[in-house]
């Protein structure tokens, strides 16, 4: 995801209000150092250091939401025991921005979840947990409190980890108020089919639990392909939306072909409650009105922000933008490249059957002429190779005093931008030998050239490509902001 697109994004999550239903927990982390083995058996010795509670499972869903800015109302079950007290205390002190609609089952216990946690990794974990479906007055008692919370909601999310909330009722709850409130419906379940849940407009399956369910591989695009259209024959859902780990995601919409998203590799620290934070984050961005290829790539990094930390963690909007930032930084040094790999990455291209363009520049102080025109020189060509001037080639063309920026700076910023697919800098006074290298499709240079002055221009043209004249943004150049600057300075 851009960084103007997830600007735009963030800019449209106050005051969104997604529901989100299903089985609440109790996470508990026991953390501790392991020094010995115990005498009694061989099992290590955990010493307690100290411990954490957070709201774990649907209650998770709704942290992530109210982390990323959103209005969540959360409704769930809770026993009649001391783990419902401290669930009510989580909500309503440690998530204040949670809006709780907790609803009491005296008959079951509240689930918990305890992890013992040494050196970053867990030893054990112990459930405490009811499965048996809800039903009677409980059951009643959960759909009007549903409607109640799913006033307002643009989505209504169903956090299904099998514990007994999210019953036949309940569904057929949400799918009725969805459709007199226009919210959408998304569940996330750990169910072993997805049949039950109806004309809902999407599911989220990892692979595993879509080759369960579809009997299916679901290993490569070609075997989840096969897997998500088996799916919508099996399900009334419109929409599949398979999470496969560092495999991206993949998404089928009924009468459409299935697009795979791919991700970008994140060191996993934890995976705990990653799922959560991509379906916080999906229901999040369609609330806002995004579109879903936009809400599924705010769902990526997201959860590709939450793996890198401990526990079941949540995200926020500042380390989005970091994330973003340092995407961009790292993408930025991969653009930029020698002649010989260059040449590599052309043979690629051309491999693949894409249109390669090429256009060169000092571009020392980049401005808005040089964005526009950029971006016009990108829209003949699939692929943009940009020639930049060393920084003595750029002296013995300006003369002293330039440039203004060094070549790394000068570089890195064109990497940066979206229009750009490589940069190449050269040492000569113009770049025959780059041209001559590249062989581009397309040669572009500015409309302030005619083409028998665009240097390698009688090359690109006798081996059949064609030389193209990128519009002037009148009152943009590099030597007018100098100019500018000196002159400010000379006032002052």
């Amino acid at each position: 995801m851009d960084l103007v697109t997830l600007q735009h994004l963030l800019g449209e999550v106050p005051g969104k209000r997604v529901a989100c239903i299903g089985d609440l927990m109790i996470d508990r982390f026991v953390y501790g150092g392991v020094s010995r083995v115990s005498p009694e058996a061989p099992i290590p010795v955990l010493v307690r250091s100290h411990e954490l509670k957070m709201l774990g499972g649907a209650g998770n869903v709704a942290r992530n939401i109210a982390a990323l800015g959103g209005s969540v109302a959360l409704v769930g079950l809770v026993g009649g025991d001391a783990e419902a007290h401290e669930a009510s205390r989580l909500v309503g002190e440690e998530e204040p921005a949670i809006e709780g609609y907790l609803v009491t089952d005296p008959e079951r216990p509240t689930t918990l979840k305890t992890r013992f946690v040494s050196g970053g990794q867990q030893l054990l974990r112990v459930d405490l947990e009811e499965s048996r479906p809800v039903s009677g007055e409980v059951e009643q008692r959960l759909i009007r409190t549903l409607r109640d919370a799913a006033r307002g909601a643009g989505v209504i999310l169903l956090s299904d980890y099998g514990k007994g909330v999210i019953t036949d009722a309940v569904i057929a709850a949400a799918r009725e108020t969805a459709a007199e409130t226009g919210a959408k419906v998304i569940v996330d379940s750990k169910a072993r089919s997805f049949a039950r849940y109806g004309q809902i407009d999407l599911v989220k399956p990892n692979a595993a639990e879509l080759g369960y369910a579809t009997e299916l591989r679901t290993e490569t695009d070609v075997e989840i392909e096969a897997a998500i259209a088996r799916a919508l024959e099996l399900w009334s859902a419109k929409g599949v939306l398979v999470t496969r780990a560092s495999k991206g995601v993949s998404l089928g919409l009924r009468g459409h072909p299935v697009r795979h998203f791919r991700t970008t590799p994140r060191e996993v620290f934890d995976a705990s409650g990653a799922g959560d934070t991509a379906l916080a984050a999906i229901g999040l961005g369609l609330a806002t009105g995004a579109t879903i290829e936009a809400a599924i790539e705010f769902a990526q990094l997201a959860s590709g922000v939450a793996v890198s930390k401990a526990g079941t963690a949540t995200v926020s909007p500042d380390e989005l933008m970091e994330a973003v930032f340092s995407a961009h930084t790292a993408q930025a040094d991969g653009k930029v490249a020698t002649l010989r790999r260059m040449v590599e990455e052309v043979a690629r291209w051309r491999a693949q059957g894409l249109r390669v363009g090429f256009t060169n520049g000092c571009f020392d102080i980049l401005h808005k002429g040089h964005v526009a025109y950029l971006a016009q020189a990108r829209s003949w060509c699939d692929r943009l190779i940009v020639g930049v001037n060393s920084d003595a080639s750029v002296r013995a063309l300006k003369g002293e005093g330039r440039p203004v920026n060094d070549l790394e700076s000068r570089a890195l910023v064109l990497a940066g931008l979206r229009s750009v697919d490589l940069v190449a800098p050269f040492e000569d006074l113009t770049p025959i030998k780059l041209i001559e290298a590249a062989r581009p499709d397309v040669l572009i240079k500015g409309a302030d050239y005619s083409e028998d002055q665009v240097v390698g221009g009688d090359l690109v043209v006798n081996w059949g490509g064609e030389i193209r004249l990128a519009e002037i943004v009148e009152g943009y150049s590099t030597s007018a902001a100098i100019a500018r600057v000196t002159h400010k300075d000379a006032a002052r």
